[in-house]
């Protein structure tokens, strides 16, 4: 019997009486980056449409509990518990994590002093998708113990855990792959985003590996819905999404503010042989002097303008330094856009590359030609799922000249690759529909046996 099954037993829960109640982890709906907002609006929506009398308990950045009403798509809203998970210093609050990690350790009396526990224990079941490509420690020790630890808590407290489809590794520390092996072989089911990463999940998993629990599935992102946004940009970019100026392309780049605002740790960090900022220069460039076209710079991570990782300001500074002749076919896009409403405007692109992993999945669901300078194995594998693997630029090995040249050439056959993912969106859309009847098949079988 699983952990799944003991816990339900326990609880002896009759689902004609009793709604399900879904705990949530590792997609708060109050962070800056569009990404994990689409995972949270695209797990949400998908669940509840399949599970409509289902309750989730989503577990965010905010203090206490509160009751909010979440606007999906046009026709879709739904009333979500979010729940406040912190991290710092300020141990006397509930919602400290070093301060639910302790109380995790004291059974029922852990439930008693804290009130995050309790809600925790309340839970039929918990899903946890950790951001989608934040379960390393590529991002340091600090990040990773931010989500790892939520995992590790909801199986001491015995309340079945759902990994979600999401990348697993690198883990350079052995200390720190072993908690992550923990947690994985902890989980009643464990899903990969992508054929790499499940790999390294069986991997993690040995000899616990089981195919029926442990899968391999897709980014629950291809999902998301889109909401148009006219309404929140200006007059210029508006008349370019609708080719006022004639049939000329409209190319939508994301500059990843993690790393234009930072070069340093492009170098440092991540390894980065090629500049990053030259290359968004070097492309942008070539582009206005070489084409009709016009670019949009799009931001996935909408911080404000002085915060390090902020996507807006990467892109207004990108365009800052743009030539002045070429400045009315330049657009920055605001930093007000929600998730659906990000994915609309992207949707308008002719082509488009991203740094940031989610923004380049919200090209490909949307069938727009896309390309991408990534410097993680993560999205090489999810471009891979649509058959667009080629199109992943790595600046850990080329260098500057080389990636440039790249994207110049992925521009240009732009409607080659349009017409090859338009021959495999239909199987992505069809296996993320499919792995959310799995998964609501897997936890109402067991609640139901």
């Amino acid at each position: 019997m699983t952990m799944f099954q003991q816990s339900v037993s326990k609880k002896h829960m009759d689902m004609s009486n009793s709604a399900l109640k879904i705990g949530f982890f590792g997609a708060a709906p109050d962070t800056s980056n569009m990404g994990v907002s689409a995972l949270f609006s695209s797990v949400v929506e998908s669940l509840s449409r399949l599970m409509p009398t289902a309750r989730f308990s989503v577990f965010d950045n905010g203090v206490g509990k509160r009751q909010v009403l979440h606007r999906f798509t046009d026709a879709k809203s739904i009333e979500i518990d979010q729940i406040g998970v912190r991290a710092g210093f300020r141990y006397y609050m509930p919602e400290n994590i070093t301060t639910i990690t302790m109380a995790s350790c004291l059974g029922s009396y852990g439930a008693h002093i804290n009130s995050v526990i309790r809600e925790l224990d309340r839970c039929d079941v918990i899903l946890d998708i950790s951001g989608g490509d934040s379960f390393s420690d590529i991002y340091g020790v600090k990040r990773f113990l931010s989500v790892v630890r939520p995992k590790l808590i909801t199986l001491r407290r015995e309340v079945p855990l759902i990994l979600l489809p999401q990348t697993y590794g690198p883990y350079a520390s052995p200390k720190l792959r072993s908690l992550a092996v923990r947690a994985v072989r902890g989980a009643d089911m464990a899903w990969a985003r992508d054929p790499h990463s499940f790999d390294i999940l069986k991997e993690m998993l040995g000899e616990s590996f089981d195919e029926s629990r442990h899968r391999s599935g897709v980014d629950f992102a291809f999902a998301l819905g889109m909401r148009a946004a006219q309404g929140h940009l200006d007059r210029a970019l508006n008349a370019t999404l609708l080719r006022e100026g004639g049939n000329k392309p409209v190319i939508g780049l994301n500059v990843s503010g993690l790393i234009y605002n930072d070069p340093s740790a492009a170098r440092s960090q991540y390894g980065f042989k090629a500049d990053y900022r030259e290359i968004v220069h070097g492309f942008c460039d070539w582009i206005l002097e070489n084409t009709d076209a016009s670019l949009v710079l799009i931001p996935h991570v909408m911080s404000t303008s002085d915060h390090v990782e902020s996507d807006s300001a990467a892109g207004e500074r990108a365009a800052e330094r743009i030539d002045e002749k070429f400045r009315d076919r330049v657009h920055t896009c605001p930093n007000t856009l929600d998730q659906n409403q990000t994915k609309w405007l992207i949707s308008q692109m002719d082509w488009f590359c991203g740094t940031r992993m989610h923004s380049t999945i919200a090209a490909l669901s949307s069938g727009v030609a896309a390309s991408s300078v990534a410097y993680s194995d993560k999205t090489k594998g999810v471009f891979e799922t649509c058959g667009q693997g080629r199109e992943v630029f790595d600046p850990r090995i080329l260098d500057t000249g080389e990636v440039i040249e790249k994207l110049v050439q992925s521009f240009l056959r732009r409607d080659e690759i349009k017409s090859s993912l338009a021959g495999f969106l239909p199987q992505i859309t069809n296996r993320v529909e499919q792995q959310s009847a799995d998964l609501m098949s897997h936890i109402t079988n067991v609640l139901n046996p």
